[in-house]
């Protein structure tokens, strides 16, 4: 909400003894605008949740659609659909309060942040390995089949409400960006725990804490939630593709930017509304896993659906055949909940619930509250007659019978068959003497009416194998995308078979180079022809291909000389291929040398290369440093390599390396951020890089902007120097670059963007640039800087 004039806006306890925010007006009369308790929370944005069964139809006037939910996939409950957070003033506020256009340096300051409870040297991996995972699988399937009072189980069996537990996990993950996943366990935070999609999960961790509390840190709620999805799985009697551990906990909640409304259930990211998804989002509604399953807005229109199921599902990085598993594979199992009209019987979510409540919400005041009277979403019934138990009865369904539209009797939309003879199929999910006729939604109609996905439904039902094998690599993909390659596997259940979107690359099998080979190979790569700019320009654009979203990319692999990366107009193409050829023969001609099987690996050529560069460069400047190498880098294939998957990481910005692509969107200093973030930079050692980056001349494209040094290729600290120097005056001259003045004679000094002026704008920024500018502080730049490009080098390692 938008208030003109001069308004202050405060917090008091209002006349139903709740926490209320007001605006006092120009003319001194308070004016309350929300007191709903999550007026109180500063939630963000936040992006989706629902497979494709996620909805309870739109108030137009709203533009936002109530998602619908089922035990395997997604959930939404009533009185979701509040205005975002109204963050109050009273009390501290922070910088960003009073200058909201600042650049944002929080998650670089949440990259130094240490906030595990636990000892800094725990090693949760080995913890992990240490333990019986049957044992533990045991003591979930124990829960899972011991229905509570309190919560109890649909037809007897948690099963189904785990599996949409372990689904709504992961399924935030996009590709996009990385961002989203089950690493981390971010489900247990704010504000993905009470999004509307997430309704009632909130119980299924409960109900799971007897298992976590046991065996504490040895398997982090990360990996308990996933694990517990497949015993799900495997307790209904379906064959699971296997499960790796290896996901550590966070204990707070991520930042992420999940979309541009400013209120849940919220569809502004259409561009109109109608147009495509806009990046880098992944769900088709705020507080949504993946799309509303009443269809579009609300509108039933199957073949609408389709279109928006195939580009959300593609934002989760799944094809068509994998959508189409998870979708009938996750309808397989449990049931929707809508016993009655949400709105006249649910609390609000956790977030907004009373101390008292412990963190549960969604307290449903009608009947019993539970069993069968539960409400979830608004949507009613199962899709089998038996949703506890793997069958293949959900493509049956949906091709044996013509579907009809009805609501359920919280008045979603859902289609029952027109066969009056199907009225008895389902059993009740707790009363022995009803039956129901089974349901679809309008998302699962797409699957029939869709071409595409009619083909593959038709070619599954009379293959039901097939359908099996796509539904269990699917659910393992869902549930493992985020975790990056097989390397950070840890467990038994690991399956051995390697599979192209986890970015293979080849193991050393050879006897690795020593330090008298590192020494002699930094030397002919100096004397190559390749620049120290070029060196470090090719390096730096390998390694800094990672992402920490989702441990994507680096230079493990050596993909910098593959397509799409040897493209990316950010990597220079013909310079880059130039050093790589220079790189190339070096590689060749030491390894067809060797007599005992040692080789060397382009990739850690390429790494070796920047770091003979930077000791030259540091040398030149009078410092003697040594970076840190590691060998044992492989070299994938171009068949290793799934060209369209790793198009996603081409950085659209990289001031690393002072570039602005075409279409960036945000200003350069953010951008700035968001790759270091991604990088899992600090404050320093971002600014250390940057000045390092810009000494050494490695800018995309060999533009001068920001090197602001008569030496380039030397590594001293003349950046911070320079930019700080108060002779010099900047203007702007367009195309986002400024002119650095003499400020006596008008001569031109130097040109920069953004991202090197923010340097000596942003306080905290020039506070850091300041004390790499002090005489005494040239070398302790130089060997933070060399610490800080180790780091980069070895994140995909690490």
């Amino acid at each position: 909400m938008r208030f003109k004039g001069d308004v202050a806006t405060h917090v008091r306890i209002g006349a139903d003894s709740r926490p209320a925010v007001f605006i006092t007006d120009s003319k001194g009369s308070d004016v309350m605008i929300h007191n709903h308790k999550s007026a109180l929370l500063a939630t963000v944005a936040c992006a989706a949740l629902g497979l494709a069964a996620c909805g309870q139809s739109e108030t137009p006037a709203e533009n936002a659609a109530a998602p619908a939910e089922t035990e395997a996939t997604s959930t939404k409950p009533a009185g979701a659909a509040k205005p975002a957070a109204t963050a109050p003033v009273d009390g501290p506020k922070s910088n960003r309060f009073w200058w909201p256009e600042s650049v944002d340096l929080g998650p670089l300051r949440e990259n130094a942040m240490a906030s595990a409870p636990y000892d800094k040297d725990f090693d949760y991996a080995a913890a992990f390995a240490s333990l019986d995972l049957d044992a533990v699988k045991q003591d979930i399937e124990t829960v899972m089949t011991t229905s509570v009072d309190w919560w109890p189980a649909d037809f007897g069996h948690y099963g189904p409400f785990f599996i949409r537990m372990a689904w709504h996990s992961a399924g935030t993950y996009r590709t996009v960006d990385g961002r989203g996943g089950g690493d981390g366990g971010q489900i247990r935070f704010e504000p993905l725990n009470s999004w509307p999609d997430n309704a009632n999960l909130d119980k299924a961790r409960r109900l799971l804490w007897p298992v976590k509390q046991k065996y504490g840190n040895k398997i982090s709620w990360a990996d308990l939630m996933i694990l517990t999805g497949n015993v799900a799985l495997e307790s209904m009697g379906f064959e699971t593709f296997g499960f790796a551990g290896g996901r550590e906990d966070d204990w707070r909640a991520e930042i992420v930017d999940w979309g541009p409304e400013s209120e849940m259930l919220g569809r502004n990211r259409h561009g109109g509304n109608n147009g495509p998804l806009e990046k880098p989002f992944g769900a088709s509604q705020m507080g949504l896993i993946y799309v509303n399953p009443e269809g579009p807005a609300g509108n039933p229109d199957p073949l609408a659906a389709a279109e928006r199921i195939r580009e959300t599902f593609g934002r989760m990085a799944m094809n068509d055949e994998e959508t189409v598993a998870l979708i009938a594979g996750g309808h397989t199992f449990g049931k929707a909940h809508g016993a009655r009209n949400p709105a006249d019987c649910v609390g609000p979510e956790p977030a907004a619930e009373a101390v008292e409540e412990q963190g549960i919400g969604w307290n449903n005041a009608c009947g019993s509250g539970v069993g069968g009277d539960t409400i979830t979403s608004g949507l009613e019934g199962a899709w089998t007659s038996n949703p506890a138990q793997w069958t293949h009865q959900f493509l049956g369904n949906l091709y044996a019978f013509e579907w009809k539209q009805t609501r359920s009797p919280a008045g979603a939309i859902q289609w029952i068959p027109t066969d009056e003879a199907a009225a008895s199929l389902v059993p009740d999910a707790h009363d022995p003497e009803k039956r129901h006729a089974p349901i679809m939604l309008t998302t699962d109609l797409a699957l029939k009416e869709d071409p595409k996905y009619r083909e593959i439904t038709q070619r599954w039902l009379e293959n039901p194998e097939e359908f099996e094998d796509a539904f269990a690599r699917a659910w393992f993909k869902l549930t493992h995308r985020d975790m990056g390659p097989r390397a950070r596997y840890v467990g038994t259940e690991a399956p051995t078979e390697e599979l192209l979107w986890q970015d293979p690359v080849p193991a050393a099998d050879h006897p690795l180079i020593n330090d008298a080979d590192i020494a002699a190979l930094k030397s002919q790569i100096l004397s190559s022809g390749a620049s120290v700019s070029d060196l470090v320009r090719t390096a730096w654009g390998a390694a800094a291909s990672y992402r920490d979203t989702d441990m994507r990319g680096g230079a493990n692999g050596a993909r910098i000389r593959l397509a799409p990366q040897k493209d990316w107009s950010v990597n220079d193409p013909a310079a880059l291929a130039q050093t790589l050829e220079a790189l190339e023969a070096i590689q060749a001609d030491f390894n067809a040398e060797q007599a005992n099987g040692k080789q060397v690996s382009l990739a850690d050529l390429i790494v070796l290369g920047g770091a003979a560069a930077i000791e030259k460069a540091a040398a030149d400047a009078g410092h003697t440093v040594s970076v840190p190498f590691t060998p044992g880098r492989g070299d994938a294939t171009a068949e290793q390599t799934d060209a369209a998957s790793f198009s996603v990481l081409e950085p659209a910005a990289d001031g690393f390396r002072n570039y602005i692509g075409d279409g960036a969107a945000g200003s350069p200093s953010a951008l700035l951020v968001d790759r270091a973030d991604m990088l899992t930079l600090t404050v320093a050692e971002m600014t250390a890089l940057v000045g390092g980056m810009r000494a050494l001349g490695a800018n995309a494209g060999g533009v001068a902007h920001g090197v602001f040094t008569d030496n380039p290729g030397t590594l001293d600290n003349d950046f911070f120097v320079n930019l700080l120097d108060m002779s010099t005056t900047w203007s702007p001259t367009g195309d986002g670059v400024y002119e650095g003045r003499d400020r006596t004679n008008g001569d031109l000094k130097w040109t920069a963007t953004e991202a090197d002026l923010v340097f000596g704008s942003n306080a905290e920024l020039r506070a850091v640039a300041e004390y790499y500018a002090y005489d005494e502080s040239d070398g302790a730049f130089v060997n933070d800087f060399v610490a800080a490009w180790t780091k980069v080098m070895n994140l995909d390692r690490s």
